[in-house]
């Protein structure tokens, strides 16, 4: 027992799972911090400081170097040590919290602190947000080990993990908590709901400690908006989900497209690195505005205040929207949501500007349509409408805003969903190879049993397709299995029992088959529980159509069932 983990056993058995979220909650909030001092620094001399005293000559050849060297890096860092740190890292947390039971190793900390820290510092225009969740993850679901915590009983320390994380990064502990809730936990009502609210706050403690307690953006005092802007904010909100929709779409159709081509993945973040010069090199040429690269707080916080022209907005909107399709498609390292703010803004920035001359907005006005689109261009990507709410109230602390953000979500995710359009981690994991019912368990018993068998079958049994006494004994020695799916010449047979082939084969003899139970991948897990009783090997088949003679596609045994429905008790207790 180490240090800490005896430490811990000095408490009172009641304050130990408090005082251990505080812990989770202190490591993934200096983790966090760390990430946002190391992303500040590393772009603030390698692209805000050459662009203010150099000319545009030496701070083009300057960026270039820096954007190729960094993205060669985290190519190698991705590639070479850790792949499933690439991308956003929310998806991975919302595997490993559900698949396995909240236990992610170290390693997943240490390489996307470095390549995200690169990343974004070397200027790739993706957020901060997915590495700081992932980190704090990680770092939590790590630290739980050290304390002695089993790894299928550490979905507490992930999911606090995340929480202070998420809450770190954007000084928002409440859009963090609802965060985790609505989109790693899928469940509002969560038993969860404690400790994920205590890390968010520790984590938002950690980063008051060491920044200050400022706002991600600094607004200026907001007066009332007229109702005006409430007139055009579904026109803003529309405009904000557009572009979040287009993000969507492209960013995955491209992440599916590159897994084809004979360019290797290491150089991926470095044909997006180029891109992302060559177009933010030409906006800051155009405008002197360098939000093309990076997180583009600085020009989103001037659209905010100072305002921008017109023309300036829509190179920005434009190409960010280009440049971050390529660079998450492309397999970079970090985040979505700052992305999705910036292009949200920029759309609720250009619907004020239009509207001015016609409406006689205000500043308030402007200000409310452009917050209202950040919000809704977020809540269409994740479709987490709590969260996109508070984020954007925590960001700017101005409580004028929260009915306009609050009508902007409700048009953003009516539009998403009647595109058909589902969450965007969901779909990162369907495109690589997760099926969503298998990894996030139903609530409650009555959909669970209502789940096609095609959930929980085993699609490659070990089927004997010869009763030869030398084929069956090569099958017994390889295989412990108890019993085996009979298919003989493409025919389905029965089930023969390990017992009996081996009486078989010592009496010389042709075993014995039990008869088959058989269902269809369709049918429901209700099914073939009714079933079961008629098994007496304790085996169902899944064949086509359910009928005797057909092609043999998986098996479903007791311990199937049993695996799935523990899943589901691990989600309810969640």
């Amino acid at each position: 027992m180490n240090l800490l983990s005896a430490s811990l056993r000095l408490l009172p058995a009641k304050t130990r799972p408090l005082a251990g979220v505080c812990l989770f909650g202190l490591a993934a909030g200096g983790g966090a911090v760390a990430f946002q001092k190391g992303v500040a620094w590393i772009y603030h001399y390698c692209y805000e400081l050459p662009a203010a005293v150099g000319g545009l000559g030496r701070f083009a050849l300057l960026s270039l170097a820096v954007i190729v060297v960094s993205s060669l890096l985290v190519g190698w860092l991705l590639t070479r040590f850790c792949p499933e740190a690439a991308g956003s890292g929310i998806p991975q947390v919302k595997l490993a919290y559900w698949k396995e039971s909240g236990t992610m190793p170290l390693r997943v900390a240490g390489v996307k602190f470095l390549a995200g820290i690169i990343s974004l510092g070397g200027g790739q225009s993706l957020g901060r947000e997915g590495p700081t969740v992932q980190i704090g993850s990680s770092l939590a679901s790590s630290l739980a080990g050290v304390l002695g915590i089993p790894k299928s009983h550490r979905r507490a320390a992930c999911a606090a993990g995340a929480s202070a994380g998420l809450a770190a990064a954007f000084n928002s502990p409440l859009a963090a908590m609802a965060f985790v809730l609505e989109e790693i936990i899928g469940d509002l009502n969560s038993r969860a709901l404690g400790g994920v609210l205590v890390a968010a706050v520790v984590g938002a403690f950690v980063v008051h400690a060491a920044v200050g307690p400022q706002p991600a953006f600094l607004l200026p005092p907001i007066a009332e908006p007229s109702w005006r802007a409430y007139l055009l904010m579904p026109l803003s909100a529309a405009l904000a989900t557009a572009a979040g929709l287009a993000f969507q779409r492209g960013t995955l159709r491209l992440r599916q497209a590159s897994r084809g081509w004979r360019l290797p993945r290491l150089f991926h973040p470095l044909a997006a690195g180029l891109a992302t010069w060559a177009v933010g090199m030409a906006v800051f040429a155009l405008s002197g505005r360098l939000g093309i690269f990076s997180l583009g707080y600085g020009d989103l916080t001037a659209a905010l205040t100072t305002g921008l022209v017109t023309q300036t907005v829509l190179l920005l909107l434009v190409g960010k929207l280009v440049v971050t399709i390529l660079c998450y498609g492309l397999g970079g390292c970090g985040g979505i949501f700052s992305p999705n703010l910036f292009l949200g803004g920029m759309c609720g920035v250009l619907v004020g500007a239009v509207g001015t001359p016609f409406l006689d907005l205000t500043e308030a006005d402007r200000l409310l349509l452009a917050v209202g689109g950040m919000s809704a261009c977020l809540g269409a990507v994740v479709q987490a409408p709590l969260t996109a709410i508070l984020i954007i109230f925590e960001m700017t602390h101005q409580f004028a805003l929260v009915p306009g953000l609050m009508l902007a979500v409700l048009v953003s995710i009516g539009l998403a969903r009647l595109g058909g359009r589902p969450n965007f981690y969901e779909e990162i994991l369907v495109q690589d190879g997760h099926r969503m019912e298998q990894v996030i368990p139903p609530r409650d018993l009555q959909s669970w049993q209502n789940l096609p068998l095609s959930v929980v079958a085993n699609f490659h049994p070990v089927a004997l397709e010869t009763l030869a006494p030398e084929a069956l004994r090569a099958t017994l020695a390889c295989h412990p299995y108890r019993r085996f799916p009979v298919v003989l010449e493409g025919t389905l047979k029965g089930v023969a029992l390990r017992r009996e082939l081996e009486e078989a084969l010592a009496n010389g003899r042709e075993p014995r088959l039990e008869p088959a139970v058989l269902c269809a991948p369709e049918d429901s897990i209700r099914t073939c529980q009714e079933v079961f009783a008629e098994s007496a090997p304790g085996l169902v088949l899944l064949a086509e159509r359910g009928q005797a003679g057909g092609r043999l596609l998986g098996v479903i045994t007791l311990h199937d069932l049993l695996r799935a429905q523990t899943q589901m008790s691990d989600r309810s207790e969640t």
